[in-house]
């Protein structure tokens, strides 16, 4: 089984559109940049609310946000791109997420508090420990919301293609079979040989390994039952307790084979699969 190799034609196909939703991505990103400066500035002071009598656009405090947000943005973009290539690629949930943004926010006070301090004495100000832990609160709050906004389309798009986005091209002989992950009930090996087991029943032969599998696959929907089957969340009918603390699962799928007929979870990986399962 191998993952089908673009053609050249593909792959410059693929990079102007890659290269123009990155364009797009950015141009989104700093009109909410600028929206979230414009409001921000129009409510900070009685005299730049748009309805007052002494109403004054505020330029300086704009500008200056929007500096401050291009170097939040700078920061975010660069922790997205490693979480990206590291986690968000093959898994987006709740933890990652969460630690994207806690490091995020944690880089963006490291930046803010020695900046803080230099521009403050530049300006010829005394540094006061009181209103520097202020400011640093309140950027960390709109820089939260701010990275939400900026990044919630981007991160959505990334869980729907580790979702359903996945397709896999098994070569069997001088037969070749392109599947989507949802058409896949379980891979499981037998005799050094590891097969695509279909929600059909039907079976195909791969050239991978099960090993190999599970760190190209999508872990979201996929499971390493134990070391000779990975089942599909959705192929699974039921989950029955059996002696010692283990689980049995019982697939969709009928098949006459005791590996799939009898798929066992051991008590060590039991809290683990449910994890998983619910």
């Amino acid at each position: 089984m191998t993952i089908k190799q673009p053609t050249k034609n593909a792959l410059k196909t693929v990079s102007l559109k890659f290269n123009h939703s990155s364009l797009w991505s950015w141009v989104q990103k700093l009109i909410v940049f600028i929206i979230f400066s414009l409001v921000v500035n129009h409510l900070s002071t009685p005299e730049s609310f748009p309805d007052g009598k002494s109403y004054r656009f505020p330029i300086e405090g704009f500008l200056s946000t929007i500096a401050l947000c291009i170097l939040i943005g700078i920061i975010a973009e660069l922790n997205f791109k490693f979480y990206k290539k590291k986690y968000f690629s093959k898994k987006v949930e709740i933890a990652s997420i969460s630690w994207y943004m806690v490091t995020t926010l944690g880089y963006i006070t490291v930046m803010y508090i020695p900046l803080g301090i230099a521009l403050n004495i530049i300006a010829g100000g005394e540094t006061e420990f009181y209103y520097l832990l202020i400011g640093l609160l309140i950027t960390l709050l709109l820089s939260f919301i701010l990275i939400g906004l900026a990044y919630s389309l981007d991160i959505y798009n990334l869980y729907k293609l580790s979702i359903k986005g996945y397709e896999i091209t098994i070569e069997s002989g001088a037969k070749i079979t392109k599947l989507t992950y949802e058409k896949i009930a379980c891979f499981y090996s037998e005799n050094k040989i590891v097969y695509t087991v279909q929600n059909d029943g039907t079976t195909i032969t791969t050239d991978f390994t099960l090993n190999e599998l599970e760190e190209k696959i999508n872990d979201q929907l996929f499971f390493r039952a134990n070391r000779q089957i990975i089942i599909h969340k959705d192929a699974v009918d039921h989950v029955e307790k059996i002696e010692n603390g283990k689980l049995r699962i019982r697939l969709k799928t009928s098949i006459e084979n005791d590996t799939i007929a009898k798929i066992n979870i051991s008590r060590y990986k039991r809290k683990e699969f449910m994890d998983w399962f619910q």
